[in-house]
């Protein structure tokens, strides 16, 4: 089953794959052999999780996006107090390959250009028997996590025509910029940009920028800490070329393209993207790869001056339907389903912001619980600060998408964002305005689904239906139908009032009653609901405190009432009656305080 995610990647895919505008770079004779129809879109999470589409596994050579990583190297060699001696920060507003250099110093403007892609190469060092290019081999393989080639026809082929960036060299060799004959440097920048990679590789590459510089499959450390912003800066200011100020104002992530066709760009503590399309435009970019980029900026709200913009995921808490349940008293036959079929339920607690990033690795899980065999999964809200068009759209998307295999999504706790989700496409019979409300519907749900009818009694139940009296004999359950009375309250009716003295204990034969609590202002708090065949009253009936709740009936209910002064004397006329009917009261206490257990335990993994 595709994600949402995934599905609009195709579609973005298919949006742009009819485009054949641009020319695939010649001016290296290797270059212009790609093919225009190659077409990759790729996103990698900070932890690693990929989506893809299109060509992301056709190698090309990495070109000019090597610069922005080779930075990294540099400062990590040498430091940024001597890399910035000897290149600037600052954009040239001229094409990559121009001679640009600042007066007097000679120094280039910026890591990304060609000037200063090749005084780049010129700081990093060979050490621990490893070349130059060994070493940014081995470099950037850390970024990919996994060992690169180079290609060595595209090499010689930028080597035998490269003349322009030696005449570059050797002015950096004038000013002192690079100290040595430029000739190794030279030859190290040629391989570097010919070093192989995939759509994939760049996205990966991304996101090792975004997640702190720790390559998010391997796991291992790719780039100091401390240089990351470093690189991520020029990449901002800096890796578009001369189109770099109206990309970062339109797109609004650090980015790196190359003349092999490829973009990275970064949204700094979340994701990579890695885009392929060999045809480029007039400044050097792949042109499909800026309008796929363009698109996912706006359509997916990635700019990184997104003010809502976090790193965390919106998931704050999670448990599944056999570790909470509605607030209300099931016959143990449905208790019993529910405890075995307990994961068939799932609520996902969300929190903060919730936009494309943050709602990403929503999605994953779902569909993760869905592949599980979850049939119900609950969002609830109530911890949520803020949501954009685009995640509620993605969480619409999902709904439909799951509900097609089965799964049914429902929402509590929607606040204020109610109005959004109707504006998305959410119909107001998925959403609950309690998270009891949503388990309700969803145990229910559940229950007819597998046993095929209601779990809900119709008419009277018969005193050996109720769980306290199954265990009597048929000599018993005689003695307490002529010694019980029955009682009948009508919808909306007191049957119990908190602060009363506990004179009686009820048990239910028909209907529905709601033990309630004062809430704020006037507002009630739903604490259980009983229906028929259970206990009411119980609890201060057996110890003699004060009733502490009141219980309202929800409709006609139909009650047998078991007064003190006849239990009192059980103990001398029926000593084992008594007892029979404590152990069974007992028992669905001590259920209950396990239940609770297991709800404090779930709710409090946060």
């Amino acid at each position: 089953m595709l994600s949402p995610i995934q599905e609009y990647l195709e579609a973005l895919h298919a949006r742009y794959a009819p485009v054949m505008d641009g020319q695939v770079a010649d001016y290296i004779p290797e270059l212009s052999k790609a093919d225009p129809a190659w077409f990759g879109i790729c996103i990698a999470t900070r932890d690693g999780h990929v989506y893809e589409v299109g060509d992301t596994r056709q190698a090309f050579t990495i070109q000019s996006i090597s610069k922005a990583l080779a930075y990294g190297l540099a400062l990590e060699d040498r430091g940024e107090e001597h890399v910035l001696s000897r290149i600037g920060v600052e954009p040239s507003g001229e094409a990559f390959n121009a001679i640009s250099l600042k007066e007097g110093s000679g120094a280039p403007f910026n890591p990304m250009i060609n000037a200063g892609a090749i005084a780049t190469c010129g700081q990093v060092l060979s050490k621990d028997g490893q070349s130059r290019f060994e070493r940014l081999l081995a470099y950037l393989s850390g970024f990919a996590g996994r060992d690169l080639d180079i290609d060595e026809i595209v090499y010689q082929s930028e080597s035998e025509t490269g003349h322009r960036n030696r005449a570059i060299g050797w002015l950096l060799r004038n000013f002192g910029i690079i100290e040595e004959d430029p000739h190794e440097t030279l030859e190290t920048y040629f391989q570097q940009c010919s070093i192989r990679v995939t759509c994939r590789d760049l996205a990966l590459m991304g996101a090792t920028l975004a997640n702190q510089g720790i390559q998010p499959v391997t796991r291992k450390r790719a780039i100091a800490p401390q240089y990351v912003d470093n690189v991520l800066g020029v990449m901002a200011t800096c890796g578009m070329y001369d189109w770099s100020g109206e990309w970062i104002y339109r797109v609004g992530l650090p980015a790196k393209s190359g003349v092999g066709g490829g973009i990275l760009a970064v949204l700094p503590g979340q994701l990579g993207i890695g885009v392929f399309s060999p045809a480029l435009d007039p400044q050097g970019n792949s042109l499909r790869g800026i309008k796929v980029c363009m698109d996912l900026a706006q359509e997916l709200s990635l700019h990184m001056m997104n003010p809502t913009a976090t790193p965390r995921t919106a998931v704050r808490l999670s448990y599944h339907g056999g570790e909470v349940v509605a607030k209300r008293r099931l016959p143990h036959s449905a208790i019993t389903i529910l405890k075995s079929h307990g994961k068939c339920i799932h609520v996902l607690e969300l929190q903060g912001g919730l936009i494309f990033t943050t709602f990403e690795p929503v999605i994953r899980q779902a569909m993760e619980l869905s592949n599980a065999g979850c049939r119900h999964i609950i969002f609830d809200l109530r911890a949520l600060v803020s949501a954009n068009a685009v995640s509620l759209k993605l969480l619409a998307d999902l709904r439909e998408r799951l509900s097609q295999q089965g799964v049914q999504i429902t929402i509590c706790h929607a606040g204020k964002i109610a109005a959004w989700l109707d504006h998305a496409g959410i119909p107001p019979e998925a959403i609950f305005e309690t998270l009891d409300a949503a388990l309700e519907a969803s145990e229910d749900a559940l229950l007819l689904s597998i046993t095929g009818s209601s779990w809900r009694s119709s008419g009277m139940l018969d005193m050996h239906q109720c769980s306290i009296f199954q265990p009597c004999t048929a000599e018993e359950l005689a003695l307490l139908k002529s010694n019980l009375p029955p009682r009948r309250y009508e919808a909306g009716q007191w049957m119990i009032k908190a602060g009363e003295s506990a004179e009686e204990m009820f048990v239910l034969l028909a209907g529905t009653a709601e033990v309630q609590m004062q809430g704020e202002g006037a507002s009630t708090l739903r604490i259980d609901v009983l229906t028929a065949g259970m206990t009411v009253g119980e609890m201060a009936f057996l110890d003699g405190s004060p009733r502490s709740a009141n219980v309202v009936a929800i409709d006609t209910v139909d009650c047998l009432v078991i007064h003190r002064t006849w239990f009192t004397a059980l103990s001398d006329t029926r000593p084992s009656l008594k007892i029979t009917l404590l152990q069974e009261l007992m028992r669905e206490i001590s259920a209950r305080l396990r239940q609770a257990n297991v709800e404090i335990s779930a709710l409090h993994r946060a």
